[in-house]
């Protein structure tokens, strides 16, 4: 099914290949930095590079021209200027974005409903002030404003490890495994994600504001994994929730090399409830006692026993989904399944149990564990009525990081409606990471997190021109 996508025969090699990425990218960051492509042109964000998404064109379509947002109320219809490159995630904006400004929409999507034809989102102080019909928002005479022919909400990546798996492809940039030991649910991605890896910024091209995102598959319990906003300035400033799930593999993807433990399924199975069980036993004796010795792997996975934080399971075939069901029920835990290339042979199962899926990307390479997968995963699980979110997942080949929105388009061509899509990048997303009080959807009072393009975002001819995270603009360089 993905013999078009990265086949072995045509991959180059592998340090190789990093450096041309790496290569590729900063030029690319120079070009931004310019502002203008070889050709003395401002490349768009669906070029090759991604690096700086075109202009918001000023000549407006019928679908997109800007309307009187009020009664009698004019806004100036310009493109700020000063907005730092989409795909340069180190550069500070060389003048602030201005605290209020309008958003025009041809059509706007914002979740909480049906779609409006000739939308308009006001933005104050990095939130939602207004949103609606241009007839109907009250929008401040010479308001600065930015138009595009359709805005959604900020695309949220459901499962990534981007700003952990760095662009460079080599030791000191892939911090998304530890391989020391089986089970280690302390490890913070919150000590390890690079807000500045050139990777954040090219994603934050794409329209995606929020990632999810920390250690990746291959180990037992990898460690911990977090949601940030892809401003690009650093962990601290960029921080959703520093805890969001603890990462488990099971399958052959968990087991380790070797003669060490877990080299079976039931070893994995065991070592996994194992430690469940010690956390247990360590959340009843601090209990009793509170100047207990602290025990930072136990600490981490008694908040999974709490159901503060849920189990991150990858994996791909039916029985070891099996067996992430079994031991939830055993403990009580809540678990997401990531990957799940065969979760159609049990999805009456899953359906009854409300377990949340990430479907592998649909233009995953089906070899090994995912020699079942199907692009159609998406479409199945909603017909099913299974709850699911989209994600990019973790990329092993360079770039190290996968497109979501390109994830999506695909998931649509194998015959997922359109505005389940979308609800899987923004709205779906935002409740299973728990942040749909302030993301996810375009509502009076949530984060000003918006994406824009001049047309169909499935569509691979669409172009992302520009991206607005808590109200900071970026990829919306100077009119030309």
């Amino acid at each position: 099914m993905s013999a078009h996508h990265g086949s072995p025969a045509r991959r180059a090699p592998g340090g190789l290949a990093a450096f041309v990425a790496a290569f590729a990218l900063a030029a690319c960051a120079g070009l931004a930095g310019s502002g203008e492509g070889a050709d003395g042109a401002a490349p768009a964000a669906g070029s090759a590079a991604g690096s700086q998404p075109a202009t918001p064109s000023a000549a407006a379509t019928a679908g997109e021209r800007a309307r009187a947002p009020g009664a009698g109320a004019q806004p100036t219809v310009v493109t700020p200027t000063g907005a730092a490159a989409a795909g340069d995630a180190a550069a500070p904006t060389a003048a602030p974005s201005p605290t209020t400004f309008a958003v025009l929409a041809g059509e706007l999507w914002t979740m909480t409903g049906e779609p409006i034809r000739d939308g308009v989102v006001l933005v104050r102080d990095g939130k939602v002030a207004a949103v609606g019909p241009a007839a109907e928002v009250d929008v401040p005479d010479g308001t600065p404003a930015l138009r595009a022919a359709v805005v959604t909400p900020g695309l949220i990546d459901a499962h990534a490890t981007v700003g952990l798996s760095g662009v460079l492809n080599v030791p000191h940039d892939q911090d998304m495994l530890e391989r020391s030991a089986p089970v280690q649910p302390e490890l913070r991605a919150l000590d390890a994600y690079n807000a500045r890896d050139p990777l954040v910024g090219w994603l934050r091209g794409f329209g995606v504001t929020t990632a999810h995102t920390g250690h990746g598959p291959g180990a037992l319990v990898a460690g911990q994994t977090m949601v940030v906003k892809l401003h690009g300035r650093s962990a601290d400033a960029d921080v959703v929730r520093p805890l969001a799930m603890l990462a488990v593999t099971l399958g052959e993807g968990g087991r380790a090399p070797g003669s060490k433990a877990p080299g079976t399924r039931a070893k994995s199975v065991a070592m996994l409830r194992e430690h469940l069980q010690k956390a247990r036993e360590y959340e009843q004796k601090r209990a009793q006692d509170s100047n207990a010795p602290v025990d930072l792997a136990l600490a981490a996975a008694a908040k999974a026993l709490a159901r503060e934080v849920p189990l991150l399971v990858t994996a791909h075939r039916a029985l070891d989904l099996q067996s992430a069901l079994r031991v939830a029920a055993e403990f009580g835990v809540e678990v997401v399944l990531d990957g799940a290339a065969e979760a159609y042979e049990l999805m009456p199962e899953l359906a009854a149990a409300g377990c949340w899926v990430l479907p592998h990307p649909a233009m995953a390479r089906t070899s090994g564990e995912l020699k079942n997968g199907t692009m159609a995963l998406p479409k199945l699980l909603a017909e099913a009525g299974v709850p699911f979110a989209l994600q990019s997942g973790y990329e092993a080949y360079v770039p190290k990081t996968r497109v979501v929105l390109f994830e999506a388009g695909v998931a649509v061509g194998r015959g997922l409606p359109p505005e389940q899509a979308l609800r899987a990048l923004t709205i779906d997303a935002a409740r299973l990471l728990r942040i749909d009080g302030r993301t996810g959807s375009l509502a009076v009072g949530k984060d000003a997190d918006l994406a824009l393009f001049d047309g169909d975002p499935f569509e691979y001819t669409t172009h992302c021109v520009g991206t607005v995270i808590d109200g900071v603009q970026y990829g919306v360089g100077e009119a030309r």
